[in-house]
């Protein structure tokens, strides 16, 4: 009786023990879940459907959902170069190793207008950029469009800013697409050239008035090609 009693414990601990490594060899790396399109929208989600801004270094299985022929999902950062196809559409998954960096995501094609990023383990915080100063009417201006989803204005040395004083402004504009325009708004000035139009232009800009300058493509104003500056006494 007591060599079946032993028999019986033994079978019984042989079968926990290959459940439990059954157990272990069926657990998975965590998901993640990656979008792009049909619009100019790109994100990487986890299960909970909340953006990912920060994880955990390891290894985790990426599903990647390309609804668009225009765009791609390219995820790299240090030891990572994943991306689907732009022209393709479908899904795929990605099982991916991530350690102590910074990971980008971008749609290749529109990758100034469509991107995101991803911290892992402990990465100090970047180095905010300097406040951007009030410009006068002595600081010559460039206005570029294009050639890729981008439309920006800066001094002609490259400087940002967020505010100019009131004047005569010299401003040179560069339009460097058949698909995009460049357009300047302001009380008592509206000037722009044609989406065919490609080269550079000279404008003379007068803000006789407080209020916002605005830039723009007006094609595509709404999908994130446009900005504005502040005109202060």
């Amino acid at each position: 009786m007591r060599r079946i009693v032993t028999l019986v414990v033994l079978l019984a601990g042989a079968a926990l023990l290959g459940a439990t490594e059954g157990a272990a060899v069926q657990i998975q790396e965590p998901k993640l879940f990656g979008t792009v399109g049909p619009g100019f929208s790109i994100m990487l989600k986890d299960a909970h459907g909340s953006r990912v801004t920060n994880l955990d270094p390891g290894t985790y299985e990426v599903r990647v959902e390309d609804l668009s022929e225009e765009h791609n999902f390219h995820l790299f950062g240090p030891g990572v170069d994943r991306l689907t196809s732009v022209a393709g559409m479908g899904t795929e998954s990605w099982t991916v190793t991530l350690t102590d960096g910074t990971y980008r995501y971008h749609c290749d094609p529109h990758s100034t207008l469509m991107r995101g990023s991803v911290t892992v383990g402990a990465v100090p915080p970047p180095t905010p950029p300097p406040t951007p100063s009030t410009v006068t009417a002595k600081t010559k201006l460039a206005l570029t469009s294009g050639p890729g989803f981008t439309i920006t204005l800066k001094t002609a040395a490259g400087k940002t800013f967020k505010s100019l004083q009131r004047g005569v402004y010299t401003v040179v504009v560069r339009d460097r697409s058949r698909s995009h325009n460049a357009h300047l708004i302001a009380r008592g000035f509206d000037r722009k050239t044609t989406v065919s139009f490609v080269g550079t232009q000279t404008w003379k800009v007068k803000l006789a008035n407080v209020g916002v300058l605005k830039f723009l493509c007006d094609p595509h104003a709404a999908a994130g090609m446009r900005g504005s500056a502040k005109i202060v006494s």
